[in-house]
């Protein structure tokens, strides 16, 4: 196969991948575009929902322990499709109008298929497509083709609501519609997808077990340092990412941005920064600084700084319009973190064939925070309603913004130690 024909190849399946990336979340994350129909059709309290999205962050990280086995055991072609079918069908099951009980259940279902079928496969699959010098825009461009997905299916449901009234009827018929998307997507994968290689005999010669070889590389990563490195680095990016949430109540408490305002700075804090950052990450990382984990240091440093400015800024004072680009600003800065914080997997040298069991421990590590920060921003704004508590929110946000820092210091020092090894191996090769 010639290179041009390998690129293209690889660009195609990135394609393939970003389609199933960007519908699997719609159904787990439905109140983000339908959170007041769900009260009202569901029969939910604002707690209950939060108890339901907790039922959902349990799962999904401790459920990384178990995918740490299953992604490097089974094909993607297989296992993306039998993901995205469980989601549908479990959605198809929600537009009876269920009990809180099953909703909790059904949670816990989107979980187990969303998080621990599917993604961690494919943020393994993406980190193999690419060469160590593309890591960064494969994951850049897998952020923002998602961002266009999300997009266009949730303005698809969203349309689907309108015409079926705004009601129940809307409600349910935007739920099929996501539930069909997702089906129709997995046998999209599955027919454009390849089978993985999985290797059946060992250097030997010998067969080699697949449960044993799964246990035994969940195990190698486990002892990895490196791995549990580049984990915390995606934790101290995730806490600093779900303090941009609160931005919006922000901006309307304190700036009184008018309601119909808030609706489209939503939708560009959440799509339009991830359709720009991702790319933007990407190349920064690969092209400009050369080393994903370089890129990240950086950006924790401005985004301590932004911070620290952000917060002595006189918000009572200040036009409406500045508040929304400055949080924008800075929304956009963690983006591009966002976009690039899996890419340093291969930058630490993690064997190819347990890159499964590493991204699950990025993930079971990297998004522990959706189990605790949510509850941890809310109950100060509670604590100390208007600018105090919002304050409290974002020197938060800083402390997590300086800890990553420190964290992704120490993670180029391993790249840099790990670079002039293999320099110095290559140099003792030529000179032998």
């Amino acid at each position: 196969m010639t290179n041009q024909n390998k690129n293209t190849k690889k660009w195609f399946t990135l394609g393939v991948l970003i389609l199933g990336g960007g519908t699997v979340f719609k159904l787990p994350w439905l109140k983000d575009a339908f959170y007041i129909p769900m009260m009202q059709y569901f029969h939910l309290t604002h707690t209950q929902i939060g108890v339901t999205l907790s039922v959902y962050a349990f799962i999904q990280t401790f459920g990384y322990l178990i995918s740490m086995y299953v992604a490097d055991r089974f094909s993607k072609k297989k296992l993306m499709p039998i993901a995205l079918i469980g989601v549908g069908a479990t959605g198809f099951y929600l537009t009876t109008f269920p009990s809180y009980y099953e909703i909790l259940v059904i949670w816990g279902l989107f979980a187990l298929f969303a998080e621990i079928a599917f993604w961690p496969v494919l943020v393994k699959t993406v980190r193999l497509l690419g060469d160590s010098d593309e890591q960064g825009r494969m994951f850049g461009f897998l952020e923002a083709g998602r961002g266009i997905v999300d997009t266009v299916v949730a303005f698809s449901a969203l349309g689907i609501f309108e015409w079926l009234g705004q009601g129940a009827a809307g409600l349910r018929g935007a739920i099929i519609f996501f539930s069909i998307t997702m089906i129709v997507s997995a046998i999209i994968l599955y027919i454009l997808l390849e089978d993985d290689v999985i290797t059946k005999v060992d250097e030997k010669g010998q067969k080699v077990s697949k449960n044993k070889a799964a246990l035994e590389g969940a195990l190698k990563a486990i002892k990895m340092p490196e791995i549990w490195v580049v984990a915390f680095t995606i934790f101290s990016v995730y806490s600093v990412y779900i303090g941009l949430t609160y931005f919006i109540p922000f901006l309307k408490d304190i700036y009184g941005i008018p309601v119909a305002l808030v609706g489209v700075y939503g939708i560009i804090n959440q799509y339009c920064l991830k359709m720009v950052g991702g790319p933007i990450g990407g190349f920064l990382a690969d092209k400009k600084f050369k080393s994903p984990s370089k890129y990240l240091r950086v950006a924790f440093a401005a985004s301590i700084i932004g911070m620290i400015i952000f917060i002595m800024l006189p918000h009572q004072h200040l036009n409406v319009y500045i508040g929304i680009i400055f949080t924008l600003a800075y929304g956009a800065i963690i983006f591009t973190q966002r976009a690039v914080f899996f890419a340093p997997i291969d930058e630490v040298g993690v064997p190819k064939e347990i890159s499964g069991a590493a991204v699950s421990i990025a993930c079971l590590v990297g998004y522990a925070p959706s189990m605790f920060a949510f509850t941890l921003y809310g109950s100060m704004l509670d604590r100390s309603p208007g600018i105090t508590g919002y304050r409290h929110v974002f020197l938060t946000m800083l402390g997590f913004a300086v800890i990553g820092f420190i964290i992704s210091s120490y993670l180029v020092k391993m790249v840099n130690k790990k670079k002039a090894l293999q320099q110095n191996l290559e140099s003792n090769q030529i000179n032998a």
